[in-house]
């Protein structure tokens, strides 16, 4: 069998790679986009939302205790996002993982069933997407 690639090859393989660095940039972009409006942390244990605290200046160094029959988790806030710095749970992987400031990203606590998620608001009145 003749396995040597060909010109054409080569070619189709540099579309794919250029397509897919392009659709990266371009959701990359789309996200930062999406964050514009008012942001919330929304903490979740046992799938019900226990609390939902805006985000901003006035959160920066303040201290959430989540204490639950699951387990305990101590929430840290800056200006801009939050981080799990205690917890009852074995593996310690929510601690270890920092800080979330984008809408959409997750802090999950298995074992104490916790869930903490930023989440943006934004204005009724906004236009969503421009095309």
């Amino acid at each position: 069998m003749n396995t040597k690639l060909k010109l054409g090859d080569f070619i189709i393989i540099l579309v794919i790679i250029f397509a897919s660095v392009g659709i990266l940039f371009v959701s990359k972009s789309n996200l930062n986009k999406v964050d514009a409006g008012n942001k919330y942390a929304s903490i979740q244990v046992n799938g019900v939302e226990i609390d939902r605290i805006m985000i901003n200046e006035s959160t920066d160094g303040m201290t959430y205790p989540v204490n639950s029959e699951f387990g305990y988790n101590l929430l840290e806030f800056s200006k801009d996002g939050v981080r799990s710095i205690e917890a009852t749970c074995p593996d310690q992987i929510d601690v270890k993982q920092g800080f979330i400031y984008n809408s959409g990203e997750t802090i999950v606590c298995l074992p104490n069933r916790m869930v903490v998620e930023i989440i943006t608001e934004v204005d009724v009145d906004d236009v969503d997407v421009v095309n």
